[in-house]
């Protein structure tokens, strides 16, 4: 498809819950995507210390969770790729293999201050559109961090993109952490995915 708008959202997703969807959802539908594209990380470089749960794993879970969601999709890239993910590179690919699609970057408002320090971050914002996420009620998010990286026309555009999120109260650190307690994760992901937690053994603790 030529001259579409495609939403690009990685993270490790680990696990996957409704948060990631509605954020992906309410992002297509402020902006007008056509699709957005669920990039999971091998290894998210601000997690490198952390034993992530098996790519397969966390691959099969945003499989199950998007089922039957037309304008959601799945790529596997960064994890083929291997070794530390970086977003740079994940969006010059895919501005390649997606050569008539416009490109925009799915991102929370707290992490735009850091965006700067990301790995060619000018060249990110060169790329696609950065999507700065904020929750309801929140003050506009502080574009000034990046004002150096872009033109006057891009950062006009970004903030013509900004989009107001319903507050929801989820992570997926809670989720670990209340499987590995024996807490219910119900509501708080989809049911195949709770249900595949379960059946796999995940994010229970290792002690005997």
């Amino acid at each position: 498809m030529s001259n579409d708008k495609l939403g690009i959202f990685g993270g490790s997703f680990d696990p996957i819950h409704y948060g990631h969807l509605l954020l992906a959802e309410t992002c297509r539908e402020q902006c007008q995507l056509d699709r957005v594209l669920f990039v999971p990380a091998a290894v998210p470089p601000h997690k490198q210390s952390r034993e992530m749960t098996s790519a397969r794993a966390r691959i099969e879970m945003v499989r199950l969770a998007i089922g039957g969601h037309e304008q959601l999709a799945l790529t596997t890239m960064e994890i083929d790729r291997g070794g530390v993910s970086y977003t740079v590179d994940t969006l010059a690919a895919l501005s390649e293999q997606h050569s008539g699609s416009s490109l925009f970057f799915l991102m929370g408002a707290d992490s735009l201050k850091e965006l700067p320090t990301w790995r060619e971050p000018q060249r990110l914002c060169e790329l696609a559109v950065p999507l700065v996420v904020r929750r309801a009620g929140s003050p506009e998010p502080d574009f000034a961090a990046i004002r150096h990286l872009v033109t006057a026309d891009r950062l006009d555009e970004i903030r013509e993109h900004q989009v107001e999120m319903p507050i929801i109260e989820l992570s997926s650190t809670e989720i670990r952490q209340r499987v590995e307690s024996g807490s219910s994760i119900r509501f708080r992901t989809p049911r195949a995915v709770e249900k595949f937690i379960e059946t796999q053994g995940l994010y229970r603790s290792q002690q005997p």
